[in-house]
């Protein structure tokens, strides 16, 4: 592992959110940037916020859709890590400048009561382990500038992170049939997008499961208590200043933000 080019790059994704600008593309300044390099990168960012302070509070999964897994040319998902700094209140206002390309996206978190160690997690493990699941949004962002970005950049941008949002009310998941619980995204109340649970790989639940898996590789555990955003239920919807956006999921309520102007 080149620890040089994995801090170069840490730097290189950092400058953007110090300055509020994005940046070219790694997959730019170094085509054969690999996966694993790409996840080393992120993993040096979030151990330089932990160090400032930051906790982490979770992890997100993203392409779980395949049309995002074509357009990038993959055949699997990515996750990115959630912090204590990312969480916006349920019907709070984001500032602006706190962003620099959003999209918005419907999903189901899950919180877990128990740990989940791979490699042979089940989607049976995942309800087993699994506290409650209650409708979230995530406010996906990119340090890469204009959002052209491949597999390898979105992985090294702690997979396109922004912020998250929890609401609706606890259901336990084995009290939902996940793969046919029905969303419904508004943006300035006009519904949007419709979508239903098994538009993440089949089944929310599946989609931890791969996340446990994946982590094993890289030596990590899911741990009780932290909130795994499990991937969207449809496309991700651009948002501007003054936008609001609230989503409502079956059995699980509903939950919104807004942009500040």
């Amino acid at each position: 592992m080149d620890i040089e080019k994995i801090t170069r790059f840490a730097d290189h994704l950092a400058a953007a959110s110090r300055e509020g600008v994005g940046v070219s593309p790694l997959t730019l300044l170094d085509p054969q940037i690999s996966e694993i390099e790409a996840y080393h990168v992120q993993l040096k960012t979030i151990e330089r916020k932990v160090t400032a302070g930051a906790r982490i509070t979770g992890k997100k999964i993203g392409l779980t859709s395949r049309a995002m897994q074509t357009l990038l040319g993959v055949e699997q998902p990515d996750y990115g890590h959630l912090l204590d700094d990312m969480v916006v209140e349920n019907n709070g206002e984001l500032p602006f400048e706190h962003v620099l390309s959003p999209k918005v996206e419907a999903e189901i978190a899950f919180l877990l009561k128990r740990d989940l160690e791979g490699p042979h997690v089940t989607t049976y493990d995942v309800l087993m382990a699994t506290e409650y699941v209650v409708p979230a949004l995530e406010i996906v962002d990119s340090r890469i500038a204009n959002w052209q970005i491949k597999l390898e950049d979105t992985i090294a941008d702690n997979a396109s992170s922004g912020f998250y949002v929890l609401g609706g009310h606890p259901m336990k998941p084995q009290d939902l049939d996940l793969p046919l619980t029905g969303m419904a995204f508004y943006k300035n109340q006009e519904l949007i997008n419709t979508g239903v649970g098994a538009a993440a790989l089949g089944n929310p639940a599946s989609c931890v499961a791969w996340l446990a898996n994946k982590l094993y590789e890289l030596g990590i555990t899911l741990q009780a208590g932290e909130i795994i955003l499990s991937g969207a239920l449809s496309a991700a919807v651009e948002a501007k200043p003054g936008d609001v956006f609230h989503t409502r999921i079956a059995g699980l309520g509903s939950v919104g933000v807004r942009f500040g102007k």
